[in-house]
């Protein structure tokens, strides 16, 4: 059986990192894995103003300004993390496959950048729902999505996350690559699961069927049933009803860039379900 032994969880001090520690915690804990939390703080360079100059005492004091606040909030989250880690039952310590731990790393720079770096050895990213209101998360989920070539799991705000998370995998599955290396990536989780239900329209064109993903994963000692839905207003929505009436746990589904998207089946889901997702969702691009 396939495993998950690497989960990489960028954080910042925007509140949203305890919750998202939680979910990957609770993955940690099913497969033995490793969760690699990662604080970025900025470059000096990244602090000057745009297009201005700075004269050099001024690019000082604002240096040692940023040093200091990024060394308070350096320390204020290594805090929680320790903290966090023991209530969710983490050892902080280098990874021991089998044994579900934790390591804060350091990464001077941009977030995105970080998660680029970090992320392409990881079997899982771990990211907040954006905030689209507060401008939050969208770049940091589009470079996850986007450059580390791994999947995704986007982690809705909940106040408890449940220790079987993962026991119901739904898979939102129309035929197109995206949909295929979704289901690839994310064999660990559906491998695991009590319970895996694949969506569909079933009106996949020139591509396998949702009959043929059932025998596909019966090769490799997975029970899958079919659930079909009527293809009417935006399909990302629908899929979010059913998995909602179906009791899955997490979503597996294909992202699609915006230009793309009104050339699937799925229509323009990707945004929908990004915002409108109660529950996790394994995105793969």
């Amino acid at each position: 059986m396939a495993r998950i032994y690497t989960i990489t969880l960028p954080v910042r001090g925007d509140g949203k990192g305890d919750n998202v520690f939680a979910h990957a915690a609770a993955l940690a804990r099913r497969f033995g894995a490793h969760v690699q939390v990662l604080h970025c703080r900025p470059t000096p360079e990244d602090l000057m103003p745009y297009g201005v100059v700075v004269p050099n005492f001024m690019r000082r004091q604002i240096e040692d300004a940023a040093k200091k606040a990024s060394e308070v909030e350096e320390d204020k989250l290594r805090e929680e993390f320790r903290e966090l880690s023991v209530k969710l039952g983490l050892t902080e310590q280098d990874p021991d496959p089998g044994t579900a731990t934790t390591g804060f790393v350091e990464y001077t720079g941009k977030q995105v950048d970080a998660v680029r770096h970090y992320g392409r050895l990881a079997d899982l990213v771990c990211v907040p729902s954006p905030d689209r209101k507060r401008n939050l998360g969208e770049n940091t989920l589009k470079s996850a999505l986007y450059s580390t070539g791994r999947p995704v799991l986007i982690c809705p705000q909940r106040d408890s996350i449940p220790d079987d998370l993962g026991s119901h995998v739904a898979i939102g599955w129309n035929g197109s690559l995206e949909a295929t290396r979704a289901v690839a990536m994310a064999i660990p989780l559906i491998e695991a699961a009590s319970k895996v239900t694949i969506l569909t329209t079933g009106k996949e064109v020139h591509a396998a069927t949702a009959e043929e993903l059932v025998a596909y994963l019966a090769l490799r000692g997975v029970s899958a049933t079919v659930s079909r839905f009527e293809r009417r207003g935006n399909i990302g929505r629908s899929l979010l009803e059913l998995c909602k009436s179906e009791g899955a746990d997490i979503l597996v589904m294909g992202a699609y860039h915006e230009s793309y998207e009104r050339e699937t089946i799925f229509g323009g889901n990707t945004q929908v379900v990004v915002d409108e997702a109660t529950i996790p969702v394994v995105l793969v691009h």
